[in-house]
């Protein structure tokens, strides 16, 4: 595999379209690794066919039935959830992990969540790691690892990243960088990706337009979706030559907003790729 691009689904929900579509998509403008996103029970607009998440009490089997047609690979599991909300994420990562064991995804992406006004410091962590102790029990058994992304208000800094992604000491807990999220939540995402090499097990390749930054960088913890790689604030070249220095492997997940943008994003990539 070696580094290679991909894509998140996010980038079709602009055209309120179902999963399957996204993947069919996302197959037609070449990408080879796709990202689906989950969520438990029924959600209206999925059901109608108007949203890309895939519902976890449908048959997983499935959704390896529309990958494999297509012919892409998930990179992984798009499933962030409240850590300190442990009657929520629980049931939900184990749920998305045995989903991911059954398509052959590596691993589940997640972040702290919201985190709630009742909690101190100090008990955000505490029931952060029984969260985490619970559901990589799971993780073990089925061979699929844990991402913690920087995404909220403890993880936007590498330290709290780290804190996070160190609170269980399992092979599996591991970290999914998110470049776009850390640079809006004011680090610097190339220091960031250095300090988290040893645990990095996917990336959310995600760039951010000078007017985005501008507007709210250090004033946000993150941000669905980012622009066209290429077209922002990230510099691509540095960030293939860290992973690549390092002797990393694995997908550069593409978050934007439109199919044009997955498009541009992946033909810069491309490019990079081949010159670094």
């Amino acid at each position: 595999m070696k580094i290679s691009p991909g894509v998140n689904l996010e980038f079709i929900r602009c055209e309120d379209k179902p999963f399957a579509e996204g993947v069919w998509q996302a197959a037609q403008l070449g990408y080879r690794y796709v990202e689906p996103m989950v969520h438990l029970g029924r959600e209206l607009l999925s059901e109608a066919g108007y949203f890309h998440s895939f519902s976890l009490d449908d048959d997983p089997l499935y959704m390896k039935e529309v990958l494999d047609r297509n012919g892409v690979i998930p990179s992984g599991l798009s499933s962030h959830c409240p850590l300190m909300r442990p009657e929520i994420s629980v049931p939900y990562l184990r749920r998305a992990i045995q989903c991911a064991a059954a398509i052959g995804a590596p691993v589940v992406n997640t972040d702290e969540g919201i985190r709630p006004d009742w909690l101190s410091d100090e008990e955000c962590f505490q029931v952060m790691k029984y969260t985490l102790s619970v559901v990589l029990q799971t993780a073990e058994r089925y061979g699929v690892y844990v991402g913690i992304e920087p995404h909220q208000s403890i993880s936007k800094t590498t330290e709290g990243l780290l804190r996070i992604a160190t609170l269980v000491d399992s092979p599996f807990l591991k970290v999914n960088y998110d470049t776009g999220n850390a640079f809006l939540g004011g680090e610097d995402p190339y220091e960031g990706l250095s300090q988290v090499l040893d645990r990095l097990v996917h990336i959310h390749a995600k760039d951010i337009s000078v007017q985005h930054a501008d507007e709210e960088r250090g004033k946000v913890t993150g941000t669905p979706v980012g622009c066209a790689c290429g077209d922002g604030v990230i510099d691509w070249a540095r960030v293939v030559s860290i992973l690549g220095s390092a002797g990393w492997e694995g997908v550069l997940s593409v978050e934007c907003g439109t199919p044009e943008q997955a498009r541009r994003s992946l033909k810069h990539l491309n490019e990079v790729l081949e010159a670094v």
